[in-house]
């Protein structure tokens, strides 16, 4: 069993790489929260557990993170990809 976490900051259009953001600027979003992270993870099919109370190891603010349960038929980044593109959509 695979428990991806997807923190915030991994999705956030105004952070840079050094900062934490693991996508493209084109799939960012800027400020996503881990309500629309934990839908967006919902809709590509897999369940999601939002943990309200942790903190970015290289934030001051908590501002959460979500865990990705069951994610053993894609990798990180790939995971990563498809929950930014849908977290433009739900933006829209």
């Amino acid at each position: 069993m695979v428990e991806n976490v997807i923190w915030p900051a991994a999705l956030d259009a105004t952070r840079t790489r050094s900062e934490g953001r693991r996508v493209s600027t084109d799939l960012a979003v800027p400020e996503p929260t881990v309500d629309e992270i934990a839908q967006a993870v919902q809709q590509v099919g897999y369940d999601a557990v939002i943990e309200r109370d942790m903190t970015y190891p290289r934030e001051y603010e908590p501002r959460g993170r979500v865990l990705v349960k069951d994610a053993d038929d894609a990798s990180k980044s790939d995971l990563l990809g498809a929950v930014a593109a849908y977290l433009g959509v739900i933006r829209e």
